[in-house]
């Protein structure tokens, strides 16, 4: 075996894309919330992979399921079903709503087949007028050219030509919009029940309910985006579940794989019959590799002890953030569900959330942003008690570099 190539942060300039701009740091190994640089640095991990790693690095249960699954079958095109992706199938229509199951490899794609389904089930049972899409300032989709047209936030969308049309937007939680926007024309509504990217913003549990009941009334399907707040991440295996509404579609990815790249997308028989053989379909979609590990995901946090502590975990970070905005004042609050927490910037702190992130990572801690002035913690679901103090402990010494250097 000959000795791997050595890279470095310079070597992403040379050979990558410019599309990102990654930290100096390269972690080259994981175990649970703790990571390692190049270096042999140690940080904790509050950001999870931007909530993906709901197990954590190499979780015991992943790496059996992916050595196991790695020595059966990789891939099959889909003229064959397999196994695990049946198996994975069966567990997730068991634990929701859900009638049948579509697989992609990431939120997007997941996304963009809820999107098709949803305009070929109105063009199909309704007719063509029936075709606009509502969906919410700040939410935040995936970056196909349909899922970036469908999320609100234009920074995304902006730069790339004409975008898909009868795409309509209003602010998140503003119900009196809501009502004057929909009509018999809308053939679907796309809305994150806790947005993520666009502040870790809650919608109200009567927003969400009359969303529902104008939804029936119009005859639209309406889409729940759970991309981010699925597979445990509020303390619910899916965050409708913690609400009393209940989609017609549900996407789901990130935390599915736990770290390998699946997705799926979860509605009921009526509207799954208009996605014909044919009309849409995915290279890996169903891959054995990935639905094997879905599979060991699901089955670890989908267990009641996890769930529940998540939601302790939960006010165990809340409680620690607001102890340390008590003594250095710079948020204005702290919010989100379960394992998925923003800390909102003050008016002092205006645009700054990136220079905390950017300082917790010089104290040793992983966490994240959600634009400009929410700090975003989207750790492991069981994460140790003992790593959330250590990740807090590191937080604090970079709310005071950050407050120090003001």
């Amino acid at each position: 075996m000959t000795n791997p190539l050595s890279v470095s942060r310079d070597t992403f300039n040379d050979v990558m894309v410019p599309n990102y701009a990654p930290s100096a740091v390269i972690p080259v190994k994981g175990e649970g919330s703790r990571v390692w640089d190049q270096q042999g640095k140690e940080y904790v991990d509050f950001a999870g992979g931007i909530a993906v790693n709901c197990l954590g690095h190499c979780h015991p249960a992943l790496v059996t399921a992916l050595t196991e699954q790695g020595q059966k079958l990789w891939h099959l095109s889909n003229v064959m079903t397999n196994e695990p992706a049946l198996r994975l199938a069966s567990k997730l229509v068991d634990a929701t709503f859900a009638d049948k199951v579509y697989f992609a490899n990431s939120g997007a794609e997941a996304n963009e087949a809820a999107l098709k389904l949803a305009r070929r089930h109105a063009l199909e049972k309704h007719g063509e007028h029936k075709n606009q899409i509502i969906a919410f300032n700040q939410g935040f989709h995936g970056r196909t050219f349909f899922t970036v047209s469908v999320g609100g936030q234009a920074i995304y969308s902006d730069g790339f030509g004409p975008k898909p049309g009868a795409i309509d937007h209003i602010n998140y939680n503003d119900i009196e919009a809501f009502k004057a926007l929909i009509s018999d024309n809308t053939c679907a509504v796309m809305m994150e029940p806790l947005q993520g990217e666009g502040g870790i913003i809650k919608a109200e549990p009567e927003f969400l309910r009359q969303v529902r009941a104008l939804c029936d009334q119009h005859n639209a399907l309406l889409i729940f985006d759970e991309v981010q707040t699925g597979m445990g991440r509020t303390g619910e295996l899916y965050a409708y579940m913690g609400t009393d509404v209940v989609p017609d579609i549900l996407t789901t990815a990130k935390a599915l794989g736990g770290g390998f790249p699946i997705a799926a997308m979860l509605t009921t028989d009526e509207i799954a019959v208009s996605l014909k053989i044919g009309s849409h379909g995915s290279t890996y979609g169903g891959n054995p590799l990935a639905c094997a590990i879905g599979e060991a995901v699901m089955d670890v946090v989908n267990q009641a002890p996890v769930l529940a502590g998540v939601k302790a975990k939960h006010e165990l970070i809340k409680n620690g953030l607001n102890a340390i905005n008590a003594k250095y004042k710079v948020f204005e609050c702290v919010r989100g569900e379960g394992l998925l927490i923003g800390a909102v910037m003050n008016q002092d702190y205006q645009g700054k959330a990136r220079d905390f992130m950017v300082a917790a990572v010089e104290q040793g801690l992983m966490c994240l942003i959600a634009g400009a002035n929410v700090v975003r913690f989207t750790p492991s679901l069981v994460i140790p008690d003992e790593d959330i103090a250590l990740g807090l402990e590191r937080f604090e010494a970079a709310v005071a570099a950050v407050v120090n250097a003001s």
